[in-house]
């Protein structure tokens, strides 16, 4: 399980001393375990893989926003800490689609339910984002279904 392995990265970090890694694992299994709260279960228990790859999603984009406000206001060494944090989550994402894979899924998609118009737009980005859960980045999706559905 995804969630006891990450769990264990704290034992692994803290013996080999890497203050960064620990604070990022430490910071997952502290979500992890709000996750379980907002479940209402127990906190001792374990999420599913795919609950932890929500998870790990959900805090990957919160570092994405964080670099993007932090270089808005000019605070590049603050950006470049949530950066390095970003990295660190990212190992434990599955690999993301490029934009011409995403943009191939979703005219493939567009062409199988038959959806030409741009009011099918939230149509086309629901079905394309059950198939491609975790495996692409949403705003990517939503730029290809803006591109096919004009």
């Amino acid at each position: 399980m995804l969630h006891q392995d990450i769990k264990g990265e704290i034992k692994v970090a803290m013996l080999a001393k890497d203050t960064a890694r620990l604070g990022v694992v430490r910071g997952l299994v502290a979500a992890f375990t709000t996750e379980l709260l907002a479940k209402k279960k127990k906190p001792d228990e374990f999420l599913a893989d795919e609950e932890v790859l929500t998870v790990i999603s959900r805090e990957a984009r919160k570092r994405k926003d964080s670099i993007e406000q932090f270089r808005a206001g000019g605070r590049e060494d603050l950006a470049a800490s949530e950066a390095a944090e970003l990295v660190l989550i990212e190992k434990y994402l599955p690999a993301q689609m490029s934009e011409a894979e995403i943009n191939q899924a979703a005219q493939a998609k567009a062409t199988e339910l038959g959806l030409t118009a741009k009011a099918d737009a939230g149509k086309l980005m629901q079905a394309l984002m059950k198939d491609l859960k975790g495996k692409a980045d949403g705003s990517l999706v939503k730029t290809a279904v803006e591109k096919i559905l004009k």
